[in-house]
């Protein structure tokens, strides 16, 4: 089985696991990974979002973007000509880093993230509750561990509909920028 993310919740009826099948060479061939794929904005803004980062540092560079949303866009706008647009209507393209409070959609993010704090939101409600808010524990398979203040508790990946981190000072810690060059170069008014 592969870990792909979960699915999104789509405002539209575009199909973001085929978007996402779609693009994911080109992503790799940038030397990214895929985070998520989502349409949102509803009717009045319907936005492609493109989440991606560099493996090794969990980041994008401003560069990166720019190049992740061109070669989307050399996928997507040939389609869009020919008549087989994944997407109907129009819509805005957004190509971004996951965030500080990044979304949690692959197993490995469950991983990657063990010891920080997370809200997952439940596709099915289990014992009634549709959420539980937690330290991540680790995964084990198909099974994401998470500490919650009424003990351990054992998620079904499947049964994840979205889930994200949740900001703490120990995230914070976690994900200080690569580099804080041009910082000092910020103008203030006053």
């Amino acid at each position: 089985m592969t870990d792909t993310p979960t699915p999104a919740d789509t405002s539209s009826p575009a199909d973001t696991g085929a978007i996402a099948k779609l693009i994911e060479p080109a992503v790799k061939v940038l030397g990214l990974e895929l985070v998520r794929v989502a349409m949102i904005g509803g009717q009045s803004d319907p936005t492609l979002q493109v989440m991606a980062e560099r493996p090794d540092t969990r980041q994008l560079t401003i560069d990166d973007c720019a190049d992740l949303s061109r070669a989307i866009s050399d996928i997507l706008d040939p389609l869009a000509e020919d008549g087989r647009d994944p997407i109907e209507g129009a819509y805005r393209l957004e190509v971004s880093s996951p965030g500080i409070d990044r979304p949690l959609t692959r197993r490995a993010d469950f991983a990657d993230w063990a010891g920080h704090e997370a809200r997952i939101k439940y596709a099915q409600a289990v014992d009634g509750a549709k959420q539980i808010s937690g330290i991540v524990e680790g995964v084990e398979g198909d099974s994401i561990r998470v500490t919650t203040s009424k003990g351990e508790r054992v998620v079904d990946f499947a049964n994840v509909a979205s889930a994200k981190l949740l900001l703490t000072d120990k995230l914070i810690d976690a994900t200080a920028p690569l580099s804080t060059e041009g910082a000092d170069l910020i103008k203030t008014e006053g």
